[in-house]
């Protein structure tokens, strides 16, 4: 897992805020949706890229968390 965030997106603080707010959204998605995936004898393998857009840097946690869900679901990687 990676999580890319540009200098377009803000200041080394603000870049660090958005980069620890995905990467712990991503950890409590991942948990719950890999928990499921796992249920069903094989265990999921896959890397993923996250790569934080300027809009980042406003959203608050659930905005990000929501965003988050919503392109892993498009991604087939939760159910």
């Amino acid at each position: 897992m990676g999580v890319v965030v540009s200098r377009k997106v803000g200041k080394a603080v603000v870049r660090n805020r958005v980069r620890r707010r995905l990467r712990e959204a991503l950890r409590e998605l991942l948990k719950d949706g890999v928990a499921l995936a796992a249920t069903h004898h094989s265990r999921p393998s896959f890397d993923l890229l996250v790569i934080a857009r300027p809009t980042a840097a406003t959203a608050d946690y659930h905005e990000l968390k929501r965003s988050m869900r919503s392109a892993l679901a498009r991604a087939a990687v939760l159910a």
